[in-house]
């Protein structure tokens, strides 16, 4: 999809991060945008902020977990623009936890992480892609993964972002089969500075409380704070957006802005499986 002027993105988790970025990205290029978060506040700021500048754009509050809201969304987006060309699944979650062994988990925790991570995107692409379709313009479907989804771990993130991965490349296989105008790409960024590890302000009550950082292992805890400060000096949300934008424009499925030394543990992860070995253990494992 080479012409983005005009058209129309929808975005989730639009209010921070990466979904701000690409709001911004897209509006730059003169998108209408429809903008999506749980976090009212935060999207109600960002939507100011873009219209400030110029965009032309709308807002709604939307669980991504729920598929009633996503409808909504998409009537919403059906009813302001009359069209939908671009669709950025991109709400994500994560927690301290995001390391612990699959086993040490709770349910709660895997429900919250994969309603919104997995079925936030089942629900974007079962709800907008048919109406896409029927449209019959060119269209391009980003799903938001994580180099997480093409590495490995046992918890409900890890497993969530291989859904992702898997989700989105048999949907790409079905686009071109099909001969569809529409195409996709997956998102797989690396360390990036965002506010991932903070998304539990947001965790339903019904799904138990936050974390008590304070009650995990002290190995976990450790790594979570250096895991924070690697966030707090990682990628620019900016320069991940124009690599979305730049894989829209091109057609280009894996979008991987990651540091190099993610790039080579993929690497590694893909060799172990073409020379089926067993998996390579992370150093001091």
């Amino acid at each position: 999809m080479k012409a983005l002027q005009g058209r129309v993105a929808v975005i989730t988790g639009a209010a921070s991060g990466i979904g701000l970025a690409l709001s911004r990205r897209c509006a730059r290029a003169g998108m209408k945008l429809v903008l999506a978060d749980i976090e009212t506040a935060a999207l109600q700021r960002a939507l100011a902020q873009l219209r400030d500048a110029g965009a032309s754009a709308i807002a709604q509050t939307v669980d991504v977990s729920d598929a009633a809201q996503v409808d909504a969304l998409a009537d919403a987006a059906y009813r302001e623009f009359g069209a939908v060309h671009l669709l950025c699944n991109n709400a994500g979650v994560a927690s301290p936890t995001l390391r612990l062994p699959a086993w040490e988990g709770s349910v709660a925790d895997w429900q919250w992480i994969m309603g919104v991570n997995l079925m936030g995107v089942v629900h974007g692409v079962r709800t907008f892609v048919p109406r896409m379709l029927a449209g019959g313009d060119e269209g391009h479907i980003v799903n938001t993964a994580s180099v997480a989804g093409l590495l490995t771990g046992s918890g409900p993130y890890f497993a969530s972002k291989h859904a992702v991965t898997c989700l989105s490349e048999g949907l790409y296989k079905d686009l071109k089969a099909a001969g569809s105008r529409l195409s996709a790409s997956v998102l797989c960024p690396g360390i990036i500075r965002t506010a991932i590890l903070d998304a539990e302000r947001n965790r339903p009550a019904g799904l138990g409380p936050a974390t008590d950082v304070t009650a995990l292992p002290e190995a976990t805890q450790r790594w979570a704070a250096e895991f924070r400060a690697q966030l707090e000096a990682g990628l620019e949300p900016a320069l991940v957006a124009d690599a979305v934008l730049e894989a829209i424009e091109s057609d280009r499925f894996y979008i991987v802005p990651a540091q190099p030394q993610l790039l080579a543990l993929i690497k590694a992860r893909l060799q172990d499986i073409a020379e089926l070995r067993n998996p390579t253990l992370p150093p001091g494992a």
